[in-house]
């Protein structure tokens, strides 16, 4: 068993598709519209990765973003993998330059994970490891 795929709500489809598409090299499909459901959304794939991430968005959606110092219940974050402590880095330092917010800095995790830490424009954590 795996996982397929995780999905994202989002208030700006094609900004969200946008920053995963640069940054993150994912691919993206055609948009798919269900007019009768008011529902679009965006499948994302990644090279060497069978998980892809969807994008799905609707006019009634509740606009707030979790703030990232609140602990919730629910998908806390998901990681990418760069291949190497050196891209961590790097990869951290470009989206920082790139002007999105850095949360936590590139450092040996306690359960033994090198990782940055940034999140995307609608404030979803996403890590990025070796």
């Amino acid at each position: 068993m795996k996982i397929s795929h995780l999905a994202i709500w989002t208030n700006d489809l094609e900004r969200l598709r946008d920053f995963y598409c640069n940054n993150f090299g994912a691919k993206s499909n055609e948009k798919y519209i269900n007019p009768v459901k008011q529902f679009s959304s965006y499948f994302l794939t990644f090279e060497n990765g069978d998980c892809s991430l969807e994008l799905m968005s609707k006019p009634d959606l509740d606009n707030s973003v979790k703030p990232e110092s609140k602990v919730t219940t629910g998908l806390a974050h998901f990681a990418f993998s760069v291949g190497s402590k050196e891209k961590v880095d790097l990869f951290t330092e470009q989206l920082r330059e790139a002007g999105y917010k850095v949360i936590g800095e590139p450092r040996h995790t306690g359960d033994g994970f090198y990782e940055g830490v940034v999140t995307d424009p609608d404030g979803n954590i996403v890590e990025i490891t070796i």
